[in-house]
């Protein structure tokens, strides 16, 4: 039986009006209700092949080489190769294409952004000694870690699951009632149950068999056949938009000593400043034919708005040995990322439902009804980021030409959530040990001079998945954040890298790059659901998602 057949159109809006109202008044309390996902932890771990365009056109790979100002953003010891102070500034131009596939519909979205990437300060002091400290080096460096900016769309026609048949799933294994998910002047369950439960019954999105049971949830999107059972409609299309905006800025202080020109020791603190923004828009149309000439077709749409801002800080160390001149090589350690975040959220959603009430006359009105989570929903937490080391060899051809090489491991099982009073989240923990796995990043460039004004760069760099077969082949489910149920899973990343520098005087120079980064993802609107003997009761078939960075970035330097 559908719930509360009665109500009228009036009693509607004051049920959309009591939601808000408690939603509200639940906001004021800042309950942490809401916890924090996997996969946002992970999105904060990454950062891109961004810096100096020197250090871009070559792939990054300066872990051993060192004589550039990024490099102590991996190894500050390379800071000890300079013989003299420089100041340099860094601007770009990326253009953003992501490129959909779901279930044989294609769609693509475009984004072109002007970015200020990188600023920084080099101090050489000399000791005058030609042993020993030969000089020390202090460095100032601003960069733009990575840019979380682009948008993509994915839409597919028929068949599939509905995203109130995952709603349905979640609510039936939380045990939840349909009395307790009921909002009422004495009753707001915003405070104890889960949000997208909430939502999805207090909108009629899922409906509850018998309201003072748990577990016997279904999608809303339905009818009663002629034997009594309940048959879902089919979905029709389905579209999720999503824009993402930000950036992970990171501030580093280092220092590095020359010890004989054989051995250079650097240290140096990190402080990184996490914005991001992300809006989605996930919408399904449900075609219910009437008659051999007319369909009707139901709607739910699902909104969110989700943006974190925090702060957080590490430290590098450094060495790279120099056995002969024309071999380097450096070994370092990046710490973790220690984080103190705030994650503001809020969510709309609504169903559209033909011929749902019926008076007490059998006169039929259709449902349409929305809700809303408020404004202002916040929680704090804490994150650390996995450590990584890098293991670098270079060598170098006179003052003609360069090869270098980094190899970066990264243990993604160690990234950690807490809450904001330092206690472990022991369910989304879990879930990242057994999600994620290590993942090792290669980079490699070269340089060629072909007069002492003049260099051409070449470089690039490939990054395997950090998460396990079962995580990447959608076989586990995956615990997102809040009401937010859209995620994408890495696969790879490769980056295609050239560039150029030109000496105008000894002191000034400039140099261009050229970067090419492909990102291949699975995107998901939800999770797969599965029960406790592995069967599937919910699947999501996700979309290809590739993701086409080009970017041409500019420095201009000046040594003294």
């Amino acid at each position: 039986m559908l719930r509360i057949l009665f109500i009228t159109c009036k009693l509607k809006n004051k049920m959309k009006k009591v939601i808000c109202i408690c939603a509200s008044m639940f906001l004021l309390s800042t309950f942490g209700a809401l916890a924090q996902g996997e996969m946002d932890a992970y999105k904060f771990s990454q950062y891109d092949i961004s810096g100096t365009a020197r250090y871009m056109s070559m792939g990054g790979a300066f872990g051993a080489l060192g004589g550039d100002i990024s490099s102590m953003r991996t190894n500050p010891a390379g800071l000890g190769i300079y013989r003299s102070s420089e100041v340099l500034t860094t601007m770009s131009l990326s253009s953003v294409k992501a490129k959909t596939n779901w279930v044989g519909t294609k769609m693509d979205d475009s984004k072109t952004k002007f970015n200020f990437d990188n600023i920084a300060y080099v101090g050489y002091f000399p000791t005058g000694n030609d042993e020993g400290v030969i000089g020390w080096n202090v460095g100032f460096a601003y960069n733009r870690e990575k840019s979380f900016d682009r948008q993509y769309r994915m839409g597919r026609g028929s068949g599939g699951y509905s995203l109130s048949d995952y709603i349905a799933a979640v609510t039936n294994r939380t045990g939840a009632t349909g009395n307790q998910l009921n909002i009422t002047d004495s009753n707001d369950p915003y405070q104890s149950q889960n949000w997208l439960s909430v939502m999805g019954y207090n909108i009629y999105m899922i409906d509850s068999k018998d309201q003072s049971k748990g577990g016997n949830f279904f999608s809303q999107f339905g009818q009663y056949n002629n034997k009594g059972t309940w048959e879902n409609w089919p979905v029709q299309t389905s579209d999720l938009y999503v824009r993402e905006r930000g950036s992970i800025d990171k501030y580093d202080f280092s220092f590095a000593t020359n010890i004989s020109n054989k051995i250079f020791l650097g240290a140096g603190l990190a402080v990184t400043d996490i914005t991001y923004r992300m809006n989605s828009s996930y919408d399904e149309d449900f075609g219910i034919a009437t008659n051999s000439t007319q369909t009707k077709s139901d709607h739910l749409f699902m909104d969110n708005y989700s943006s974190v801002d925090g702060t957080g800080y590490g430290f590098n160390l450094g060495v790279i040995a120099r056995p002969s001149d024309y071999l380097r090589v450096g070994v370092a350690y990046n710490s973790p990322t220690w984080y103190k975040l705030t994650n503001y959220y809020n969510a709309e959603g609504g169903t559209r439902i033909h011929d749902f009430f019926t008076d007490k006359n059998g006169n039929k009105t259709d449902l349409d009804a929305t809700t809303h989570t408020g404004d202002n929903v916040y929680t704090d937490y804490k994150m650390h980021s996995p450590d990584r080391w890098i293991f670098s060899v270079a060598g170098i051809l006179g003052q003609t030409a360069l090869i270098s090489v980094d190899y970066e491991l990264t243990n993604y099982k160690n990234m950690r959530l807490y809450n904001y009073a330092g206690d472990a989240m022991m369910d989304d923990n879990s879930y990242i040990k057994s999600d994620f796995m290590s993942s090792g990043m290669l980079k490699a460039g070269a340089e060629i001079k072909f007069t002492p004004q003049f260099a051409f760069r070449l470089g690039g760099a490939w990054q395997s998945t950090s998460m396990k077969d079962d995580t990447k082949n959608g076989l586990v489910e995956i615990a997102t954040a809040g009401t937010r149920t859209a995620y994408t899973v890495d696969y790879h990343t490769t980056y295609y890298t050239a560039g150029i520098g030109y000496r105008f005087t000894p002191n000034f120079y400039t140099d261009l790059a050229c970067v090419y980064r492909m990102q291949k993802e699975n995107a998901y609107a939800f999770s797969n659901i599965f029960d406790n003997k592995g069967s599937v009761v919910v699947a999501s078939d996700p979309a290809e998602l590739k993701t086409n960075t080009f970017k041409v970035a500019l420095t201009l330097g000046y040594k003294f």
